[in-house]
């Protein structure tokens, strides 16, 4: 239960809607309960009235049909105000969590990422938070209402008979601390099985999407379909499984609380309190003991959702709950201004998660000096460590020995913002953001978020500025038909860019480095997979406006290495050679052999 506490807490700042539609959920089942007794011991007293015409005469039919009509309305009111109070809360909720979720997550690293599968992580940021609302909706709401109705069911009762209140609620409280408990173990399994098997099929359908073009291509499709039928079969056995449990409390609940009932109405015949015989009073005390079911019906339920809350909240916590592996020094006021880079002695290996122990050495000392404004490009095979190498500089990952400075200060020492100010990457796999076009473009612009305005007019003067200049580096990289006609920079993207071919894709991705005007650019196999014509148009655009910033480009490819200050050829985590081009065509001969090839 421990688990839990870190989400309770939270509660406290939603806890004036909580508390409202608590007390509407308490006001709902007392005026049900009081509608179903009052009615009750009003069509028992009319009847008994009728036999005698003094006492039918005498009888007061009005007020005890006033108080039928005002609990009726009541009961409809509150309920109404209850569903609306306790699922704007949840709803609420349910934002913090995330936000919650969401602050915890983004300062954590690659490494502290290491071994999770992106659907698995959007599992626990989706289904197990979305689980997580049972715990103040269907659990915590139902059992302090619960608690509280039989307080008052208690007190009232107790007016009239000590005794028979004593009997009736300590029964309703034995049911109310015994059967949850005995609900929970019976739910924990199936309720565990279900959470596990939803988040293998949404994980197993997220993948099949994601890859259905190479699954269909290595014609797989038959046998990931087949994966994804057991898993739902899986899942639905364990739905029916929590389903039976649920009928059997339910059914279980019932069967108790109509033998407390039956206790009930045996001892109230022979008297309750003053009222020998009891007559219509025995009408009221046993319709309130039949109408007391509704306290405890929904308990039935909310301890089979426990289990999978607890499971819920422990799978987040597993990711939440880790300490960054990367801290940046938030109160730095070091800026990146010129653009040099020194890497000096650095080591660094991956951590294998299944036995937690050390891969094999990625990067072997590496020693690397770049000036402010030079251009320099890292030559290697896939697999040599270039990229590692450019997530270390960027942060992403720690060296395990070594150190990496930028304008002669160390990289730790400077602010997140100001290291991501500092640099503009460029990548072989540009994102787009399941968003508009302008909504991709002002990403590489975090100072127009930051703007402040005065009025709506200014606001228009100044997005319609910037929208110009977003148009123009459009059409600088290529993309200024994305804007022409009936299209504009509202035209959605769509998930990954589906509208946009794979070369106007990396031409955003160009787009943005110049819409962030920084001193370093790094280039990350940025032309890879695009043809001749459009990897010489893009180099062309980036060599021009890195003229005056430092450029470090890695590639596996000899494409614009006669305009670079200096090479460096990787090999096995180890930089074995490095010069011009002129001077590694004459001296190196893997390097003349690969520029042959080139010519040819």
């Amino acid at each position: 239960m421990k688990v839990l506490l870190p989400f309770i807490l939270l509660f406290r700042k939603q806890w004036l809607m909580m508390s409202v539609g608590l007390v509407l959920s308490i006001l709902t089942l007392l005026a049900g309960i009081g509608l179903l007794s009052l009615s009750g011991w009003f069509l028992s007293a009319s009847a008994i009235a009728g036999l005698t015409l003094l006492a039918t005469q005498s009888f007061n039919y009005f007020t005890p049909a006033g108080g039928v009509r005002f609990l009726s309305i009541l009961r409809t009111v509150s309920r109404y105000g209850e569903r609306l109070s306790t699922h704007q809360a949840t709803f609420k909720l349910l934002t913090q969590l995330r936000v919650w979720a969401w602050s915890k997550l983004l300062p954590l690293s690659a490494s502290n990422m290491q071994g999770k599968r992106q659907g698995e992580i959007l599992n626990r940021l989706v289904s197990d938070i979305d689980a997580l609302d049972h715990l103040y909706l269907r659990l915590l709401t139902p059992l302090f209402s619960a608690f509280f109705v039989l307080i008052a069911m208690f007190l009232f009762v107790a007016w009239f008979d000590i005794q028979i209140a004593l009997i009736l609620c300590i029964s309703l409280l034995g049911l109310w601390l015994v059967l949850p408990v005995l609900f929970y173990f019976l739910g924990r399994r199936p309720g565990i099985l279900q959470l596990e098997s939803k988040r293998q099929y949404r994980v197993q359908l997220l993948a099949f999407i994601q890859g259905f073009s190479e699954i269909s291509l290595f014609a797989a499709t038959d046998r990931f379909r087949e994966q994804l039928t057991q898993s739902e079969e899986k899942l639905l056995a364990n739905q029916q499984m929590v389903a039976n449990v649920m009928a059997f409390s339910q059914a279980l609940l019932v069967l108790c609380h109509g033998f407390i009932v039956l206790i009930i109405l045996y001892i109230a015949s022979s008297g309750f309190g003053e009222y020998q015989p009891p007559g219509a009073m025995l009408a009221m005390i046993g319709f309130m003991a039949l109408a007391s079911i509704e306290i405890l019906l929904p308990i039935a339920g909310a301890f089979q959702h426990l289990s999978s809350c607890i499971n819920a909240a422990t799978r987040v916590n597993d990711v939440l709950e880790q300490t960054p592996d990367i801290i940046f020094n938030g109160q730095s006021t070091h800026q990146i201004k010129q653009g040099n880079i020194n890497l000096s002695n650095i080591n660094f290996n991956y951590t294998d998660e299944t036995n937690n122990s050390a891969t094999s050495r990625v990067l072997n000392n590496i020693n690397l000096s770049i000036k402010a404004g030079e251009k320099v490009a890292l030559l290697g095979r896939t697999g040599c460590g270039k990229s590692t190498l450019l997530s270390l500089i960027t942060r992403e990952w720690l060296p395990n020995t070594g150190t990496i400075e930028i304008d002669h200060i160390a990289t730790e020492q400077y602010s997140q913002i100001a290291l991501t100010s500092g640099m503009s990457v460029v990548s072989q796999r540009v994102y787009i953001f399941s968003g508009t076009l302008r909504e991709n473009l002002i990403l590489a612009q975090p100072e127009t978020k930051q703007q402040t305005f005065k009025n709506a007019a200014e606001q228009k003067i100044a997005r319609d500025i910037n929208d110009k200049k977003l148009h123009s580096i459009l059409n600088t990289v290529g993309l200024g038909h994305l804007t022409e006609g009936d299209q504009s920079f509202e035209t959605w993207l769509g998930e990954g860019g589906r509208q946009l071919s794979g070369g106007e894709q990396r031409r955003i991705g160009v787009a943005r480095a110049l819409l962030h005007n920084a001193p370093i650019l790094l280039l990350d196999e940025p032309t890879e997979g695009l043809d001749k014509r459009t990897e010489r148009d893009i180099l062309k655009l980036l060599f021009e406006f890195a003229k005056d910033k430092t450029l470090l480009m890695i590639s596996h490819r000899l494409t614009a290495m006669n305009k670079m200050d200096k090479i460096y050829l990787m090999e096995d985590g180890t930089i074995r050679n490095s010069g011009s081009h002129k001077e590694l065509i004459q001296t190196d001969d893997y390097y003349a052999s690969l520029h042959n090839q080139l010519i040819q």
